[in-house]
C-alpha cells in the first residue's frame, strides 16, 4: 500500500485526523495550501477535498477564483493519483483541461477519480476526471488532468 494511504488511514480514524492529514499536504505541497484543502475521502480510485470559499481564493466578483478551483482539482488528482498508483510506479501531471460551467459562489467539493479504470505496466497517460462541486451539489468546474505513469528506475 502507498504511503500517503497508510497515513490517511491512520490519521483519518483520530479526531481530527483528516485535518492534520491535509495539513501535512499543504507543507509537502505548500502551493495547495492556498485553497485550505480538507481531504475528506481518500481510498484507490477515489479522492474528495473541500475547500472553503475565504478571501484568499476571491476573484474581482467574491466568485471562487477560476484558477482557485483548478488548484482544488489537482489537489484531489494528487491525493487520487497518491492512493492508485502503486509504490512500483511514479506519477507526473501531464496536462489539464477544464470547463468553467458556472460560478462558484460557495465553498467547493473536489471528486477525482480516473476517467476508466487503470492498469498499470508500462508508461501511460491516465486521464483522471474531477468534477468540482458547490455546496448546493452543482457542478461549477468540470477538469480532465492526464498523469504520465511510469514505473520507478
Amino acid at each position: 500500500m502507498v504511503s500517503t494511504l497508510r497515513l490517511w488511514e491512520r490519521l483519518s480514524a483520530l479526531p481530527l485526523g483528516n485535518r492534520l492529514f491535509s495539513a501535512a499536504i499543504s507543507l509537502r505541497a505548500p502551493y495547495f495550501g492556498t485553497v485550505l484543502p480538507t481531504v475528506t475521502e481518500l481510498r484507490p480510485g477515489h479522492a474528495e477535498v473541500r475547500a472553503p470559499k475565504w478571501w484568499g481564493v476571491h476573484n474581482h466578483i467574491g466568485t471562487f477564483h477560476a484558477i482557485a478551483a483548478c488548484n482544488l482539482a489537482e489537489v484531489a488528482m494528487g491525493m487520487l493519483a497518491e492512493a492508485t498508483v502503486p509504490g512500483t510506479h511514479r506519477w507526473l501531471p501531464r496536462g489539464m483541461t477544464v470547463e468553467y460551467l458556472a460560478k462558484a459562489k460557495t465553498s467547493l467539493r473536489a471528486v477525482a477519480e480516473p476517467a476508466e479504470p487503470p492498469v498499470f505496466g508500462a508508461a501511460q497517460d491516465i486521464p483522471v476526471l474531477v468534477r468540482v462541486y458547490d455546496t448546493a451539489g452543482t457542478e461549477v468546474v468540470r477538469a480532465t488532468i492526464t498523469i504520465y505513469v511510469t514505473e520507478k528506475k
